[in-house]
């Protein structure tokens, strides 16, 4: 089976300038994907598509094939899966794409052993036709406030409020990676669609790398958990 991890990488970023190649924990922050992919058991190839050339240098520099995408899908605007789409075509001129593995810059927080883990059980299912990454919440209560009203519980009754045993068990879409056959993406233009499987990682995985804080805080787990030793 041939797997090509497909990472999206734009030049513009507003939060914070270049995000995609800022220094994380001693290496550009793309490279600690571009790395975790290599690694994997499971994956044919690692490409990066991006409109930044100086994205693309590093990407080479790391070992990735690169993609250079066209401006009219890398506006804020633009989707992903016409990101995707694209790479698809390239890809698919030399190399066939059974399956793609589609990992988010901005989420480090994971190992080798969540891609090749979550390949396998997409592998394993048989009929599953997409996959994305979560994290198990347990107590996990959400209120609103909507101006001149009272707040409002938006997922449980706060006048029955459950024993934590017999709340439900739910799930957070953490956005580390996404897992799609080429022929789903093209027909419904969406990362996830028929057979959807939920992969498991643990709940310090879920942070995502978008304001200066946050990467301070991914930084301290990163070396917390020894994720740093790709």
């Amino acid at each position: 089976m041939h797997i090509h991890s497909i990472i999206l990488a734009r030049g513009g970023s507003k939060g914070i300038p270049n995000k995609n190649i800022i220094d994380f924990c001693g290496k550009p922050l793309i490279a600690w994907t571009i790395n975790q992919c290599l690694h994997s058991k499971y994956i044919t190839e690692v490409w990066v598509s991006s409109d930044s050339q100086d994205i693309l240098d590093v990407s080479e520099k790391y070992g990735a094939k690169t993609i250079r995408r066209p401006d009219n899908i890398s506006g804020d605007s633009a989707s992903s899966e016409s990101a995707w789409i694209h790479a698809i075509e390239i890809i698919q001129k030399d190399n066939n794409v059974d399956m793609v593995f589609a990992p988010q810059v901005t989420s480090p927080l994971r190992e080798v052993s969540d891609i090749d883990g979550a390949i396998k059980e997409m592998m394993d299912d048989g009929t599953a036709d997409s996959l994305l990454s979560t994290v198990e919440i347990e107590d996990f209560f959400i209120w609103r406030q909507i101006q001149g009203c009272n707040p409002e519980s938006v997922n449980y009754d706060y006048t029955n409020r459950k024993p934590r045993q017999e709340i439900e068990k739910k799930y957070l879409e953490n956005g580390s990676f996404y897992i799609f056959k080429p022929k789903l993406l093209n027909d419904s233009n969406n990362r996830l669609d028929g057979k959807v499987v939920l992969y498991k990682m643990e709940k310090y995985k879920m942070f995502q790398i978008d304001n200066d804080e946050d990467i301070k805080l991914s930084a301290i787990i990163m070396k917390g958990f020894g994720l740093d030793k790709v």
